[in-house]
């Protein structure tokens, strides 16, 4: 048996992550991807890019520190090969490959800053597969800080994907017009593409909705109804923002976010015609790692 340790650090527009996973290789076996830490820092840098446009020189001094953090946790854990990717906030700030060559100068840790295609497609290179049934359809959404990546399976393959500036932070600091604007663009495409599938599924990645599985007290691979995520979206929707961290002990920094994530997911089911979504824990921290044992980054 051979145990080889990966690192993946998520650069979001709502939190930065740092994932270390040990890849498991046995004989004549499958390699296993095993979760080790996961370190979540609220550095919202949606907040920067989406409103005023660039990175603060707050937010540079905090995703310094972050990255110094991440190194030593990194150097502890005994990682033998890291990638840090990052996603809408440092792609669309005025400054962010500034800040990228400014963390590298700092920090000796290279930001590659990717787009959403790449994104979509370092998330389906997860161990999503194994999840999907041959001969049924999916429509998975990875809900964002700062966009949203849906793609559609049948029958174990990809037929579409496709990025939309659409993320939580950017819901809360836009206007409610260019969100009416962006929901519209985002039900022509999912109506569009999955109207000659029936009985569709929702495979659903993120934080919120990984949150949102977890209040709901269900087994490990077990679905969301789409009656039960309605439900609780009026019941969050209802309280006030103080009252989500008080009552049901949300982060600060999740409390307010996971109300238009809800909407996200509720949307897609509804234009989709799904009824129920799957709650896998996998995202693009996982993509990274998979991608990084296969050579691929």
């Amino acid at each position: 048996m051979k145990i080889k340790k990966y690192g993946a650090i998520d650069i979001g527009s709502n939190a930065v992550r740092l994932l270390v996973a040990n890849v498991i290789e046995e004989k004549n076996k499958e390699p296993q991807f095993k979760k080790s830490s996961l370190v979540r820092v609220p550095i919202r840098l949606g907040a920067d890019a989406f409103v005023s446009g660039t990175i603060s020189e707050e937010n540079i001094n905090r995703m310094i520190d972050a990255m110094e953090a991440f190194k030593l946790i990194m150097k502890v854990h005994g990682v033998e090969k890291y990638k840090a990717c990052a996603t809408s906030a440092m792609r669309e700030a005025e400054n962010g490959i500034d800040v990228a060559n400014t963390i590298l100068k700092k920090t000796q840790i290279e930001i590659d800053i990717i787009d959403g295609k790449k994104e979509a497609a370092i998330i389906s290179s997860t161990d999503l597969n194994q999840l999907i049934e041959s001969d049924a359809t999916y429509l998975y959404v990875d809900v964002g800080g700062g966009s949203t990546e849906f793609t559609l399976f049948s029958q174990g393959r990809i037929i579409n994907s496709k990025s939309f500036k659409i993320g939580t932070v950017r819901l809360i600091n836009n206007k409610k017009s260019e969100n009416k604007a962006i929901f519209k663009k985002v039900q022509e495409w999912i109506q569009e593409n999955t109207k000659n599938y029936k009985r569709i599924s929702l495979i659903g990645s993120g934080g919120n909705i990984n949150k949102l599985f977890k209040m709901s007290g269900r087994d490990a691979g077990k679905p969301i109804s789409y009656i039960y995520l309605n439900a609780q979206y009026q019941f969050l929707k209802k309280m006030s923002y103080k009252e989500r961290i008080s009552e049901l002990s949300l982060n600060p920094d999740r409390a307010d976010v996971i109300v238009p994530a809800t909407k996200i997911y509720l949307s897609a089911m509804k234009w989709s015609g799904a009824r129920k979504i799957f709650v896998p824990k996998i995202g693009l921290s996982d993509g990274i790692i998979k991608s990084l044992y296969l050579n691929k980054l």
